[in-house]
């Protein structure tokens, strides 16, 4: 039997996956939408809409092109209404600070790569304490596409100097895990927004609720790393 590949590197998709956010997310995005007189639904944000960039998702909401300055307003407008619900809430998925110093402790390259943009990074990596766990953080204004396009996963893997195929992505969407197995990388689903069948059937090789309940084998393959 051919020995799996060992995996140098965790990359990590921030909202829904370090934070149990979408929730705010989507709320903000629904208020957003309702002002403008929009028919929306938490449910198409989350399944349709998550890990794409701002710059592509209000097109699509409006069905038109946007221009760019009323594309900064609206986008500020949702981004700042979610930062005022999340705050009072932001924590860490559960788990999550034990398993990165694991891996920390064990030699594997840490990533971020988020459609997060800056002022919503800030609030959670910085209000969190962790962004100096990260070699880098790669966000949506570094790639010219956002998820499902795996842009995102090789600018990280680039970044950390290492091979996508040794590379573990944790991911929430759907369009997050397509996105990592097209960036050729084993992709873990977090089943804070989908149910694990649905991540399942978008490519993970794994599922799990947050970090304090991964699959032992999924374990295993990370401990070929540290060995």
């Amino acid at each position: 039997m051919i020995a799996p590949t060992p995996l140098h590197a965790a990359i990590f998709d921030m909202d829904g996956t370090l934070v149990d956010n979408m929730r705010y997310h989507s709320e903000a995005w629904v208020a957003l939408s309702q002002r403008l007189g929009l028919e929306a639904t938490a449910e198409r944000f989350e399944r349709e809409f998550a890990g794409k960039k701002n710059e592509e998702i209000l097109p699509i909401l409006l069905g038109r092109h946007v221009p760019a300055d009323e594309l900064a307003r609206l986008a500020e407008e949702k981004e700042t209404h979610y930062r005022k619900l999340y705050a009072p809430h932001l924590a860490l998925m559960r788990g999550a600070e034990a398993f990165i110093a694991r891996l920390r402790g064990t030699g594997v390259r840490l990533a971020i790569a988020t459609a997060a943009p800056t002022g919503n990074r800030t609030m959670v990596l910085d209000g969190l304490g962790i962004r100096s766990l990260f070699a880098r953080v790669v966000g949506a204004e570094e790639v010219t596409r956002g998820k499902p396009a795996p842009d995102i996963f090789l600018a990280a893997a680039k970044a950390l100097e290492v091979e996508p195929s040794t590379c573990v992505v944790f991911e929430d969407a759907v369009n997050g895990i397509i996105a990592a197995r097209a960036a050729g990388m084993v992709a873990v689903g977090i089943t804070t927004t989908t149910p694990p069948e649905v991540l399942r059937e978008a490519g993970a090789q794994w599922v799990a609720p947050d970090f304090a309940t991964l699959p032992p084998d999924l374990e295993a393959r990370l401990l070929i790393t540290s060995s």
